[in-house]
């Protein structure tokens, strides 16, 4: 048998639809690496694949999203594993979602023919499967199409040995605790090796070929026969869509919108309702300094942000469970929340370790695990009551225990907000961070609102006084004349894009942050893309939700052709299927850091409600309870 695809570059890759110039970052390389713009991710709840344009899956972390990953070629071509399938030919790409889902289909054309590629991690009758099901389905569409199917497990980033053994019932492949099992429907041929499973497929118009993949993690093996495996497909489609019929949007971008909340929802990891900050680890946020980081924890800060989205859009059971999931955690904690969780939500730290593997195109370390677990960051005050006050303004109800939890953490926000700490960015240095006073201000307002409407007890005068306090001396220390904008930390003369969000949340919205704004554009931005803070150019891409963050904020502060202006040459910066990652380069276009990235997602939906309601002439800011 040839060398599979990937090795040899037989696919060529063709750029549809207005997609950016390819630059630097852009194409598979000699060594392997997909430009980081080419994938594509599915999800079934619990984990996250990402294909790339060529057919191969690079990523996919088992059982769960921040488990070690036995496909993960994303930061180790040579030994990390994939999962490929593909013509032999060269071909062309069409690639979509079937529209409503998450379930990815790829169209090939060759000379001979063309053939379409169905990939799905699939879901069961009532939600996720209790196993790992990958189908990835094949329909023969024109004339005869050879593809090949390579299933080679990695090293789990240098720490295990995959192996194949024979089974009573067949093949299985071994790594680590893991077992899983190839299945196949309508081959023409299978070659095993001592560590991988080669299968090859030829098409004709209305043929029906599957190649699926099941895995459990320490427990039996379920084998689901190759039929069952592609009508979960199918069922899973359906899944899909009666999800997204439940979504409710009919405002402007409405595909990238859509798109994006279905994105969210693959970041959901079902078994808690806690939401991932992105499907990855390590992928570099600069190609010339450390800030590679494992992503693939929970963030209270994206939890406000998400909820704050689906809540727009009529979503209830991943909403209530989200909350519910925070506020466990928090009362948990005790005393002093934590920025971050595990998604399993369990109380000890992860021990931050680095691989012996290379990283996305050489660019290292590969970690696991985040160090910004243990800062003390202030802004996730304002996150916590953000939440929770959006939620009991939709019509819900706290318990007696939440509300005592939450006058804690109002009096801690009270004590707390003149204390230095590593702010939004989570950087070593602990500093009187703006953004992070205004966080607490932010939590005190919300507190005092939900204690007049009888949701919380405490001390409303004090919490009053406090973010009086703190208004007061933001607009005397954090205003920067000179500058003509709210600078970074006082004294400092430097920006920080973080404080679009104190537009959003009521803050100002008025002529200092109108001219902010401006002095953002003018030192910050390359084209409709912003940087997140002064210096932050000499080493790092655009960061991607300050670039919709700056659309909701010309919005709010009434420059609403200006947001909208904006936000159309943002959309562009999806890739073909709707994905943004944690960065951008404003060059070529290429993305950066580690995607999906919800917090790009959030930013592009929040954007697209401010501008729709701005224009619809509304008086109250549909981002927060307008209190501010």
């Amino acid at each position: 048998m040839t060398a599979p695809h990937w090795m040899n570059g037989g696919v060529q890759a063709v750029w549809h639809g207005g997609d950016p110039v390819p630059g630097p970052l852009d194409g598979r390389d000699d060594a392997g690496y997909a430009d980081l713009r080419d994938y594509a991710s599915i999800g079934d709840g619990r984990t996250i694949a990402l294909i790339a344009r060529d057919g191969c899956i690079d990523w996919l972390p088992l059982p769960n999203l921040d488990s070690a990953p036995p496909f993960a070629a994303l930061l180790d071509a040579e030994n990390g594993g994939r999962i490929a399938l593909a013509p032999v030919e060269p071909a062309t790409i069409e690639r979509r979602y079937v529209p409503g889902t998450n379930v990815l289909e790829t169209t090939y054309t060759t000379a001979s023919g063309r053939a379409r590629v169905t990939d799905s991690l699939n879901t069961g009758l009532a939600g996720r499967l209790p196993w790992c099901e990958l189908g990835r389905r094949i329909d023969g569409l024109e004339g005869s199409v050879l593809l090949r199917a390579h299933v080679v497990p990695g090293t789990c980033l240098n720490t295990a040995s995959p192996w194949v053994y024979d089974s009573v019932h067949g093949k299985v492949l071994r790594l680590d605790g893991l077992t899983m099992a190839v299945r196949t429907l309508a081959e023409e041929s299978v070659e095993v090796t001592t560590s991988s499973i080669a299968v090859d497929y030829r098409t004709s118009p209305g043929s029906r070929h599957l190649l699926g993949l099941t895995s459990t993690d320490s427990e039996p093996l379920y084998l689901p026969t190759p039929q069952d495996i592609d009508d979960g497909v199918d069922r899973t489609i359906a899944n899909w869509r009666t999800w997204s019929d439940a979504f409710g949007w009919d405002g402007p971008w409405q595909e990238e919108v859509q798109r994006s909340a279905l994105m969210l929802k693959q970041l959901i990891f079902a078994p808690t309702g806690a939401l991932a900050a992105a499907a990855t680890t390590s992928l570099p946020e600069s190609l010339t300094k450390d800030k590679n980081w494992d992503y693939r924890y929970s963030w209270v800060r994206d939890t406000a942000f998400s909820l704050t989205a689906l809540f727009r859009f009529g979503v209830r059971e991943e909403t209530h469970g989200a909350i519910s999931w925070m506020l466990r955690i928090l009362r948990e904690q005790g005393s002093q929340p934590q920025v971050l969780q595990r998604l399993d939500g369990a109380q000890h730290q992860d021990e931050l370790h680095t691989y012996d593997v290379p990283g996305w195109r050489g660019v290292g370390p590969v970690r696991s695990g985040n160090q910004a677990e243990t800062q003390l960051q202030l802004g996730i005050y304002g996150d916590i009551f953000s939440i929770v006050q959006l939620y009991v303004d939709n019509g819900n109800v706290l318990d007696e225990g939440t509300g005592r939890l939450l006058t804690t953490v109002a009096d801690l926000a009270c004590d707390q907000w003149r204390s230095p700490d590593s702010g939004m960015w989570e950087l070593p240095e602990e500093r009187h961070y703006t953004t992070s006073k205004l966080g607490c201000w932010q939590a005190l307002e919300h507190a005092a609102h939900m204690a007049d409407i009888g949701q919380i007890p405490g001390s409303v005068d004090r919490w009053r006084h406090e973010a009086d306090a703190i208004g007061e001396w933001v607009e005397q220390h954090c205003w920067n004349e000179e500058l003509g904008a709210y600078e970074w930390y006082p004294g400092s003369g430097t920006l920080d894009a973080s404080i679009l969000l104190h537009a959003i949340s009521g803050f100002d919205r008025g002529e200092r942050m109108s001219r902010t704004l401006d002095v953002l554009e003018k030192h910050l931005s390359d084209g409709p893309y912003l940087y997140r803070f002064t210096g932050a150019a000499e080493e790092e891409l655009t960061f991607t939700a300050c670039s919709f963050w700056r659309v909701s904020a010309l919005a709010l502060v009434g420059r609403v052709d200006e947001a909208r202006d904006l936000m159309e040459e943002l959309v562009g910066s999806l890739n073909d299927v709707g994905l943004l990652s944690e960065m951008i380069d404003a060059r070529t276009g290429a993305f950066g850091g580690n995607l999906p990235q919800a917090l790009s997602h959030l930013a592009l939906i929040n954007a697209a409600i401010t501008v729709h309601s701005e224009e619809e002439g509304r008086q109250q800011d549909p981002l927060d309870d307008g209190d501010g």
